[in-house]
């Protein structure tokens, strides 16, 4: 299971988590509402395929991937997003749309958006549509060091 997977991950390098279990959602919208977290701390996590390279792009929910941006950031001529049937066996056990932004653990590269590094916390999908986790935003980015840049534009 993913999320068990996570948290022996966050245990092993000691940092301080939260579970959140909230009712079946499936939107960026649905999941803050149910789980009582602002859209500017929960973090959507996009695949997308960077010259045909599987990545994360990580943005807050209340925005969408600004390809444009990605590509400078990443140096890629060609972005797209992942379908389904290219990333579900990337992330085992996750459902798909839920997988957490912690790419590291599945070996691709993650890239955020700075505006989560103005939030203190982040919330993610924990690999289902009904569980979430909280961290510290410091934490996040010590884990995964994420390539930071303005990713993200207004959905």
């Amino acid at each position: 299971m993913p999320v068990r997977k996570l948290k022996e991950f966050l245990d092993q390098n000691g940092v301080r988590y939260v579970s959140i279990s909230h009712s079946p959602a499936f939107t960026a919208q649905e999941i803050a509402a149910s789980a009582h977290v602002s859209g500017r701390e929960l973090a959507k996590s996009v695949v997308v395929k960077l010259d045909g390279k599987l990545a994360l792009a990580v943005v807050p929910a209340t925005r969408r991937v600004d390809f444009g941006a990605l590509a400078r950031l990443s140096g890629a001529r060609e972005i797209e997003l992942a379908s389904e049937g290219e990333f579900a066996e990337s992330f085992p056990g996750c459902e798909t749309g839920a997988m957490p932004p912690f790419g590291n653990l599945y070996g691709l590269e993650v890239y955020a958006d700075e505006g989560l590094a103005q939030q203190r916390h982040i919330a993610f999908n924990a690999g289902s549509h009904t569980e979430l986790m909280r961290l510290e935003w410091r934490d996040f980015e010590r884990l995964v060091r994420p390539k930071m840049g303005s990713i993200a534009q207004p959905a």
